[in-house]
C-alpha cells in the first residue's frame, strides 16, 4: 500500500496559514493571491519531497577555494493535470528547477442524470522508466482523475518511484488511492476532509480550484 504523508497533522508551519487563506471564500476572491497561495504551497511540498532524492556529493568552487555540498543527484519529472494543476505545479518548479516536466488533462464528463465520467484528452511528458515522477492536482475528490492519470502515463514507462502532491483530499479518495496505487508511491496531502457532496465535492474543501483561479468555464 501507498505511503501517505498529510502535513498539516505532522506539524503546525506557515503551510497552515496557507491553506486557512486558499480555503477562505473572501480571500478567494482575489483571483492572483490564490494562484500564489497554491503555489506557495506546493513550494512546501517541493521542499519536502527534496528530503527524499537521492543527493550526491559535490565539490563547488567557490571564490576563495572549492567546498563540498549535496547536491540532487536525480532529477524527477514534474506533471501535472491541467488546469487546475497549473499554479501547483510551479511551486513545485520553482524549488525543483531542474526537474522534466510533463502536462496531462483530465476533466469531469458531467451526464443529464448527475453522474460524470473522467475524460482524459492530452499527454505530454517525457519517458518515464525508471524516474522519479511527482504526479500533482490541488483536490483528491474520488481520486478517479489522479488514478487514471497515473494509468495513463504509463504508457511513458514505469517510474521508479511516484509522489503524489494534492493541497486537499478527501477520505475517500485518500482511501481509493491508496489501494490502487503501487507500493513504490508516496501520497503527499496538506489536509483531508472527511465528506464529500453528492456531486463529488470535498466539504469543507474549497471549491473549484481551477474557476477560483483562472475564472469560470462553460
Amino acid at each position: 500500500m501507498s505511503r501517505v504523508r498529510i502535513l498539516t497533522e505532522e506539524t503546525n508551519s506557515v503551510f497552515n496559514q496557507f491553506i486557512a487563506e486558499i480555503r477562505d471564500h473572501k480571500i478567494q476572491k482575489d483571483r492572483l493571491r490564490f494562484r500564489r497561495n497554491l503555489e506557495r504551497t506546493g513550494e512546501l511540498f517541493a521542499y519536502e519531497i527534496s528530503k527524499t532524492l537521492p543527493f550526491v556529493k559535490t565539490e563547488i568552487t567557490t571564490p576563495l577555494g572549492v567546498s563540498e555540498d549535496q547536491l540532487i543527484k536525480e532529477q524527477p519529472v514534474l506533471i501535472t493535470i491541467l488546469r487546475a494543476g497549473l499554479p501547483l505545479h510551479q511551486g513545485l518548479l520553482n524549488y525543483l528547477d531542474k526537474a522534466d516536466n510533463g502536462y496531462i488533462s483530465a476533466y469531469r464528463k458531467h451526464h443529464k442524470d448527475g453522474s460524470f465520467d473522467i475524460e482524459l484528452e492530452y499527454l505530454a511528458c517525457p519517458t518515464l522508466e525508471g524516474r522519479i515522477v511527482i504526479l500533482s492536482d490541488p483536490m483528491l475528490a474520488t481520486g478517479s482523475s489522479m488514478i487514471l492519470a497515473y494509468k495513463a502515463l504509463l504508457s511513458k514507462g514505469k517510474p521508479k518511484h511516484c509522489h503524489i502532491v494534492s493541497l486537499i483530499g478527501s477520505h475517500e479518495g485518500l482511501e481509493y488511492a491508496k489501494k490502487n496505487l503501487p507500493t513504490n508511491t508516496t501520497i503527499w496531502l496538506g489536509a483531508v476532509d472527511q465528506e464529500m457532496t453528492a456531486q463529488s465535492y470535498i466539504v469543507p474543501g474549497l471549491g473549484d480550484a481551477g474557476d477560483l483561479a483562472f475564472g469560470t468555464k462553460e
